[in-house]
């Protein structure tokens, strides 16, 4: 059976919208770019060569 948890957060830990963490990230490659507007999204656009390749997105700012 599910129990519901009190929703009261603790008032003892500070909550930030703009918490900063680390990221260790090995890869093979970098582009930094900006995000520009593409109707109700963002966009970046990629090269090519990089098409069916896994890839991370950290938002830095």
């Amino acid at each position: 059976m599910l129990t519901e948890r009190n929703s009261k957060t603790d008032d003892s830990v500070p909550v930030s919208a703009k918490t900063k963490v680390k990221f260790e990230i090995y890869g093979e490659e970098m582009i930094e770019k900006e995000v520009k507007l593409s109707g109700n999204s963002g966009r970046v656009y990629l090269p090519p060569d990089w098409v069916g390749h896994q890839v991370k997105i950290i938002r830095t700012d």
